[in-house]
């Protein structure tokens, strides 16, 4: 049941509660769970975190804390599952699910009792009808029993003419059923065929704190990178991001308005967010401009810099602009002061010319003090990177880690994301040259297949699904604007990478074709499950993103042959 009122129907009913709090790994949940906790701590509230990395994590933490917990807080995770049959909660537990996951299951939707989703209605959900979907069986069997008792008084030949009206009536009765049950099955498949994302979590909740009235820069913060983080991994169009973007940028005026002479009144630890159109360059503040170039995906993919003529390109494009190379390769924070005023303009001026209309992009941007400048994207890349640290073998304390990093007094757990990202997308790249280079991406009919080899440099860090979806949707890029096969240009891409080589066992992920007018909505999950299904291939499907999957590695022929079977 959709919640109308979030401060009465959820907030309200958790005061003076203990809550369970599970959260998803992925920095837009991160954030929603900052602020929720920051609220707890305003009203007192009691509540146990507990991360949860797939579906197996949400049921084994479940049965783990139920006794202790009437009320659950899920955040990202739950809503496109059946969350009741799958976890088989008692009657009194309830569960409030704050989730982007799109389609949401319609058990979820029309459960009024323990199921209360906290997501936005005037987000286009599609959610099919209770009649079209639900049909009580009851009143069919009920009207046949009556008719079958009243019939036995009757005299014999009226009551072989009544056996035959009952007869029709009944073969016309299941006829109507099967009809209905086809036409179910038709608008349920329509309604989950595709996977998709609506607005994150953070603005949800941060909206709560806002009509609260306890809503802080903070808050603020932590709401914009988890729009961000959808932005950044490619989960919303341009226009949702757009959209929510001018939503935010109210709540930004609102709370960092000042006057031109109190700017100097300013205390060093003070916190202002500024919104602002930024250049589509990964972590350039924190690095040099030509490291950031050369591992952007935006300028990447444009300038082709996989191959020799590509780097050629970058040097003609510092040379229009006029920028000497002992500038762009050191790091940004000591690049000439006049250069760096007039960076954005120059660039922007120069990328038209080279195809890059839309280098810049509206964003925001924070300052910790006078010292500390970061944008909202920088602190997604940070985030994501610590969360999937695979030097570290525990989840739970990655999970914590990367919590911790979005408090301003972390700024050096934030400084070492930084610079786990910035490895991260120099192995993504180097990963996407090669790939393309050798012609790992082969056409397989109805879409493009890749396959990382064991051995491939950096292969462990693609095990991990958040890194794994960003050199899918890099290579996928790269490729469209390598290639110049036509058809080629517009096919999904599956994607297949070592998991767990003890096990025996594959990571798998599909996105959707690479084209402008995308509106990002996968397909893949339920392509996976048939093909699964067909083959009795070995599959996990763990993952809150029914597109990426774990798959035993002797199966990977039979499934992938299914695959191609069921899109052609």
């Amino acid at each position: 049941m959709f919640v109308s009122d979030i401060r009465k129907e959820f907030y309200d009913v958790l005061l003076n509660q203990r809550v369970l709090l599970l959260v998803a790994f992925d920095v837009d949940a991160l954030c929603t769970c900052k602020i929720l906790q920051s609220l707890f701590h305003c009203d007192h509230i009691q509540y146990t975190l507990v991360p949860v990395a797939g579906w197996q994590d949400l049921e084994t933490s479940f049965l783990e804390h139920k006794e202790q917990f009437k009320y659950h807080v899920l955040i990202n995770c739950g809503a496109n599952l059946d969350l009741l049959e799958a976890l088989q909660p008692d009657e009194d537990a309830v569960f409030f699910i704050c989730d982007s996951h799109r389609p949401v299951d319609v058990i979820n939707v029309y459960n009024d009792t323990q199921i209360k989703l906290l997501i936005k209605q005037d987000d286009d959900l599609g959610i099919p009808a209770y009649d079209d979907i639900f049909r009580d069986d009851e009143e069919d069997e009920d009207s046949e029993d009556t008719g079958n008792e009243s019939e036995g008084s009757e005299p014999t030949g009226k009551r072989r003419r009544m056996d035959e009206g009952t007869m029709e009536r009944r073969i016309d009765r299941r006829r109507q059923r099967r009809e209905w049950e086809e036409r179910r099955r038709e608008i349920l498949f329509e309604y989950e065929q595709y996977e998709y994302h609506g607005t994150s979590s953070g603005m949800v909740i941060f909206e709560l704190a806002w009509i609260m009235s306890k809503d802080s820069n903070d808050m603020l913060w932590w709401a914009i990178v988890g729009l961000t983080d959808q932005w950044v991994h490619d989960k919303i169009t341009h226009m949702k991001y757009v959209t929510d973007v001018g939503i935010v940028q109210r709540h930004v005026s609102r709370h960092n308005h000042r006057n031109e002479d109190e700017e100097n009144t300013l205390s060093i630890d003070c916190m202002r967010i500024s919104f602002d159109f930024d250049l589509r360059l990964a972590l350039y503040h924190h690095w040099s401009l030509y490291e950031s170039m050369c591992n952007s995906n935006y300028t990447y993919a444009n300038l082709k810099l996989w191959s020799i003529q590509g780097l050629k390109r970058l040097q003609e494009f510092l040379a229009e602009m006029g920028l000497p190379l002992n500038q762009v390769r050191q790091k940004f924070n000591s690049m000439d002061i006049s250069l760096k005023d007039n960076l954005q303009e120059m660039i922007e001026e120069s990328a038209s010319k080279f195809g890059m209309k839309d280098i810049r992009v509206q964003t925001f941007n924070v300052h910790f003090g006078f010292k500390n400048k970061f944008l909202a994207s920088d602190i997604v890349y940070s985030v994501a990177s610590l969360l999937e640290n695979i030097e570290r073998d525990d989840g739970n304390k990655s999970f914590i880690e990367a919590l911790d990093s979005l408090s301003r007094s972390n700024l050096d757990k934030l400084h070492q994301g930084l610079e786990l990202a910035k490895q991260q997308l120099r192995a993504i790249h180097q990963t996407v040259a090669s790939c393309i280079c050798t012609n790992l991406i082969i056409s397989h009919g109805p879409f493009l297949y890749c396959y990382l080899q064991e051995g491939t440099p950096d292969v462990k860090i693609y095990s991990k699904p958040i890194c794994l979806k960003l050199l899918c949707k890099h290579l996928l890029k790269c490729f469209v604007r390598s290639t110049k096969n036509k058809r080629c240009k517009v096919l999904p891409l599956v994607m297949a990478a070592p998991m767990d080589l003890q096990k025996g066992t594959v990571i798998v992920i599909g996105i959707p074709p690479e084209t402008e007018s995308s509106d990002k909505k996968n397909f893949f999950g339920k392509a996976f499950e048939k093909a699964a299904e067909s083959t009795s291939s070995r599959t996990l499907h763990d993952q809150f993103d029914s597109s990426i999957i774990e798959l035993k590695s002797e199966d990977r022929s039979k499934f992938l042959d299914a695959l191609i079977s069921l899109l052609s």
